[in-house]
């Protein structure tokens, strides 16, 4: 199943192209906004399943494209993301060992939105295509032989990075948790139709240029194991994000009036756009293009507040 929230927060199906208001369905579910009632419709999704199925082959479906998609987790308790968690096609002589940050739940924004690149020096923007898991029930030190038991579901998700940023080593919060920085959806798909979420190809494009192009396969700790790891350190609750990380061979920077698009397969194209007040620009290449070159690093600011001459 396909759910998401559409225009003023109502709840919907996706079917086929259609998306199916089935928010009648969940109207006895306490809450207090939408983030409220995801989260509580994912915990008790087990009494609410067959009334969802049945409104949506009955109702009557808008046309997707007629709607504004909202992001499908608008305020998860956590997200978590996992750090340096692919094998970059090889080139990493062994998988580093596993870490993770979180993410603000401010950070989040949907499908159709806008990320805002702030006034701050760092030396490139980037956004990183990233498999989501959804967390199904509370967990708290589960084992890997457990773990996927957990797992509700899955989107599309962006990790987005000020990188570079002063003083050397402060990095993961200023750099990861800025608002707009975690750009996710569509829509979230239960588990029961992702077969093997290792085995997923994820693509990104840049202006319709395909920049990101790898697949969960090169994961270097499956989801299991993130699990196990995040869950020997503190609980994730019903509608927690767990990120499982990006192979960065083919970042590039984001910058102003770029058009985002990232699809995971089966879990449909999250569009967004980047906004940046001050126009800053770098080169267009990617990690991959200029390790071919034999450049070390990401690709320089050209212009704009903070470039060096």
């Amino acid at each position: 199943m396909k759910l998401l929230f559409f225009d003023d927060w109502k709840l919907g199906v996706l079917k086929d192209d259609a998306v199916v208001d089935v928010s009648s369905v969940v109207n006895d579910i306490p809450h207090l906004g939408p983030h409220d009632l995801i989260n509580r419709l994912i915990e008790r999704f087990v009494d609410y399943r067959t009334r969802l199925q049945d409104q949506a082959s009955r109702g009557q479906g808008i046309p997707v494209g007629n709607v504004r998609i909202r992001p499908p987790l608008p305020k998860p308790f956590n997200i978590v993301a996992m750090a340096v968690n692919y094998m970059e096609d090889g080139t990493r002589a062994e998988a580093a060992p596993i870490n993770a940050f979180h993410k603000s739940p401010s950070a989040v924004i949907g499908d159709g939105d806008t990320m805002v690149l702030p006034d701050v020096p760092a030396t490139i923007f980037e956004g990183e295509a990233e498999l989501a898991a959804v967390i199904g029930k509370r967990a708290s030190n589960v084992s890997a032989a457990d773990a996927m038991e957990y797992v509700f579901g899955y989107t599309n998700f962006i990790d987005g990075s000020a990188r570079g940023l002063p003083p050397a080593g402060n990095t993961f919060y200023q750099m990861k948790s800025r608002d707009t920085f975690a750009p996710l959806g569509p829509y979230l798909v239960t588990a029961d139709e992702v077969p093997d979420p290792h085995r997923l190809p994820i693509r990104l494009w840049v202006n319709g240029e395909l920049k990101q192009n790898f697949n969960t396969d090169d994961m270097a700790h499956k989801i299991p194991r993130c699990i196990e790891w995040v869950t020997s350190i503190h609980t994730l609750e019903p509608g927690d994000i767990l990120a499982t990380g990006t192979n960065h061979r083919g970042l590039s920077g984001f910058q102003n009036g770029d058009r985002i698009e990232l699809e995971t397969e089966g879990l449909g194209r999250l569009r967004f756009s980047v906004r940046d007040d001050l126009k800053r620009t770098w080169g267009r290449e990617t990690r991959l293009d200029r390790q071919t070159k034999g450049q070390e690093g990401t690709t320089p600011q050209f212009s704009g507040k903070y470039a060096k001459p």
